[in-house]
Order: C-alpha cells, then structure tokens, then sequence
C-alpha cells in the first residue's frame, strides 16, 4: 500500500514536469517517465501478486497510450506534408500561369515600343505625307468638278432664257403670219 500511496504522490509531480516541457522532446520524456515508473515498479519488488497484475495492465496501458501518441503524431505530420505538398503545388502552377502571363506582356510591350520608335524616326510619317497628298488631289479633284457643275449651271440657264426669247420671238412670228393670211 505504501508503494502505491508514493506512486500517487509522484505522479502529480511527473505531470507537471512533463506540460512544463516543451512538445519537442516529449517523446524522449515520455521514454524517460516508462522506464522511471518500470524501475519504480521493479524496486518495489513482486511481494503480492495483485501488484503484479497491476503494473501489468499499467505497463500495457502506458505502452498502448504511447503508441496511439506516437501514431497520432505521425498521422499529425503526414498530412501536414500533404498540406504543404498540396500548397506548394498550388503554388508552383499560378507560378508558371504568372510566368507565362509576363513573357506575353513583355512580348507585346517590345512591339509597341517598335511600333513607336517607328513612329517617331518617320516610319509612319511617309505614310502620312502619302494620305495627305492623296487628300489633297481629292479635294482638288472635288473643287474642279464643283467649278464645272458652276458652269454648267450657268450655261443651262443661259440656254433656259434663249430658249424662252425663240419661243416668244415664235409666237410673235406666228402671229404676224395669221393676221397677214387673212
């Protein structure tokens, strides 16, 4: 009875040592805790078989609890890993989108700026001094044809006002003719 009264009173003590330790080395405190209980139990010695029994199913508990702890951590860790495989993934792939996206940037940017250095030695200027000429030749091809319809106009009316004066100088002509027949 005595050794359980000073396993119990131990055992608050070991807790606490084992929460003020860091998550880092709590597998090596772990380890350390079984063998202290295992040489605890073994110095108490086998004096009744029910303490046998005990630290027995103790024993199991604490290798089964730790095995679940270790088990848990390892199942912890892998999918962090995959978590991280997956963000890296991720990663690597809008890497290569962006990536692709620049060199398509940078592509169409070097052409304008072709176009307009281009522009600016007088590349496009040769092209504007041939519309502007074309232009020219237009309106002055215009202008001429609005001269000649001017024209035209006014010899349409001149023959309007001839052809008025023979149709009076024809109805005086006919009317000197009747009044001279009868």
């Amino acid at each position: 009875m005595s050794s359980l009264l000073s396993h119990n009173k131990d055992q608050p003590r070991i807790r606490k040592s084992l929460s003020d330790s860091c998550p880092a080395s709590s597998a090596a405190a772990t380890k350390s805790l079984r063998h202290e209980r295992l040489s605890r139990l073994s110095s108490s010695g086998s004096s009744d078989a029910s303490n046998d029994t005990s630290t027995n199913h103790a024993e199991s508990y604490f290798l089964r609890r730790e095995n679940r702890l270790s088990a848990r951590k390892k199942a912890e860790e892998e999918t962090l890993n995959n978590d991280y495989k997956k963000m890296y993934e991720k990663a690597l792939a809008t890497n290569q989108r962006l990536k692709s996206r620049l060199e398509t940037s940078k592509q169409e940017l070097s052409m304008i700026q072709d176009q307009l250095q281009r522009a600016q030695k007088g590349g496009t200027s040769d092209c504007a001094s041939d519309l502007l000429k074309a232009e020219e030749k237009e309106s002055w091809g215009i202008k001429k044809r609005i001269s000649d319809m001017e024209e035209q106009l006014k010899v349409k009316a001149e023959l309007k006002m001839e052809n008025q004066r023979l149709k009076d100088e024809n109805g005086a002509l006919i009317r000197v003719i009747t009044k001279l027949s009868k």
